[in-house]
């Protein structure tokens, strides 16, 4: 009824505060959601970033022709076996330049080549040519020093025979060169008769 006066006994509507949602990036639930996709994605790019500088071109398409060709290598090495090859490698003290010693039926070859393969990246391979610097003693030039695990391969220009050996780089001894591909330490060897050899 109009004009009536409120009971006072009767009491009044409390006043509630009325919450206004804050915005969304101050809530911690969003953050804890997006989290782990930001991680995932962030590795993938670090991932994908490596992967590109360090590719080491492992598969082949032409694998039926690098199946041929392990197959004249393993020949190779044989004709290496039968010719009694080895041979003892020596780096100078800079590691610029290399001095081969070879014992073995070489038939006179002025010119050796040693194929330096780096497994891990492919783009740091060395192939260095070596010539007659004494009877069965040859020397080269690399193109620069190497450092880790590399295979070394050591035949003649025609491709007729081939030795082989793992070495951890720099070597401090002389390393062994032999068909079946064993590294072993050398007994003697090749000693560089001044530093500017």
């Amino acid at each position: 009824m109009p004009g009536t006066v409120p009971d006072p006994a009767v009491p009044a509507p409390a006043m509630t505060a009325v919450r206004h949602p804050s915005p969304w990036y101050r809530e911690p639930w969003p953050w804890l959601l997006f989290f782990p996709p930001a991680v995932a994605v962030a590795a993938g790019l670090v991932t994908m970033a490596i992967a590109i500088d360090s590719f080491d071109g492992v598969v082949s398409d032409d694998y039926y022709r690098q199946g041929l060709a392990i197959n004249r290598s393993i020949d190779r090495e044989a004709q290496a076996r039968e010719r009694g090859l080895t041979a003892r490698l020596q780096f100078n003290p800079s590691g610029d330049r290399v001095r081969v010693a070879v014992s073995g039926d070489v038939s006179a070859e002025g010119l050796l080549r040693l194929q330096l393969v780096r497994a891990a990246r492919s783009g740091d391979d060395q192939q260095v040519d070596l010539v007659s610097v004494a009877p069965g003693v040859y020397e080269g030039r690399l193109l620069r020093p190497l450092h880790g695990r590399w295979h070394l391969h050591l035949e003649d220009a025609g491709h007729r025979w081939r030795i082989s050996a793992t070495a951890q780089m720099p070597a401090e001894r002389a390393i062994r060169l032999e068909p079946t591909a064993l590294n072993a330490p050398a007994t003697e060897e090749p000693r560089w008769s001044s530093p500017g050899k």
